[in-house]
């Protein structure tokens, strides 16, 4: 993938939140790249920041400082008419799609809501539209005429993915997105974004909390701990270079039908510390068992280790796989 048109540049992204006489701080200097064409999986533990990056990027949440561009143009500071024009661009599905439906809406409306509404074409040529876009997520025209509550949890999220894409957006957010499906249609729903971002060459942030799922959707993931990237690697790397001991951590976590019965299963102890009260130094450093003096006094910055490669710790004086061949 790299070499490609970067679509998305977030840089020193942050999110500050004040509580009373204190800040919260969500998202903490967040930079990364998202090429045209590529599926970006963002993972880690509830509350480290994924969701709130999600608001950030699609612009429903303003950014406290930082900057985000989408094909070159800064759209964090646009306002009004010129707001609500680019909001085309970046269309997002949530993890529970029908609290996004109107039971009183049938889906051909619901799907022909978005063309109305931002390139005024005919109603009885967005039902039509509709239709074709229910055959493109593999569901049946008819589908069209039905209610939300007719339908399973899988087969609405093919329509809410259908309504993102109705309006051909240049990124694609999906917040956990397929988080409350059985395994068999995650895995159906997984492969339908695949196949479409591949066809319109869109961008596409996929956030979840199961990184083996995560890996085996996108091209990179970026690894997120108390509002901090802590690594970003290619997918195909993961499990073999992967550096970060959070990281590690939440491979160790993944279970295999083939692993060993007796093998006993290493927990990561403890828990993140209060967004509210963080202490100098490395957040991770209190449940790291690498843990040294200069991770207590200092804060790791994401620097590249090898191509492509990303992570915020002290530990990275080893050699990659990729740098020994």
């Amino acid at each position: 993938m790299h070499g490609e048109e970067v679509l998305l540049e977030v840089s020193h992204a942050s999110k500050i939140f004040p509580v009373k006489k204190q800040q919260l701080r969500a998202v903490s200097d967040v930079s990364f790249t998202l090429e045209k064409g590529e599926l970006l999986g963002i993972v880690g533990e509830s509350g480290c920041g994924k969701s709130t990056l999600a608001k950030m990027l699609v612009g429903s949440l303003p950014v406290t400082s930082g900057t985000m561009k989408l094909s070159g143009e800064e759209y964090t500071k646009l306002k009004g008419k010129e707001k609500q024009a680019f909001r085309r661009k970046i269309q997002m599905v949530f993890q529970d799609p029908l609290s996004s439906f109107s039971p009183r809406m049938k889906i051909g409306t619901y799907l022909a809501e978005p063309r109305r509404n931002f390139d005024h074409v005919p109603k009885q040529q967005a039902l039509a539209e509709a239709e074709k876009l229910l055959e493109k997520v593999g569901l049946p025209r008819d589908f069209a005429v039905r209610y939300p509550h007719e339908l399973s949890g899988g087969q609405l999220q093919r329509v809410a993915i259908a309504r993102a894409i109705a309006i051909s957006p240049e990124l694609l957010i999906c917040d956990e997105a397929t988080g409350a499906l059985d395994v068999s249609v995650q895995n159906q729903i997984a492969q339908l974004l695949v196949d479409l971002i591949e066809e319109q060459n869109m961008g596409c942030i996929f956030i979840g909390h199961d990184l083996a799922f995560v890996r085996s959707v996108t091209q990179r993931i970026a690894v997120m701990y108390l509002g901090c990237i802590v690594e970003l690697i290619d997918s195909e790397y993961l499990e073999q270079e992967c550096r970060h001991p959070y990281t590690k951590a939440l491979l160790n976590s993944i279970f295999d039908v083939y692993c060993d019965q007796k093998e006993e299963i290493q927990l990561l102890k403890g828990e993140p510390p209060s967004p509210l009260q963080l202490q100098s130094g490395c957040p991770f450093a209190k449940r790291c068992k690498s843990c040294m003096e200069q991770c207590k006094e200092s804060l790791p910055q994401l620097k590249e280790v090898s191509a492509g490669h990303f992570v915020a710790c002290f530990l990275t004086g080893q050699t990659s796989h990729r740098e020994e061949q």
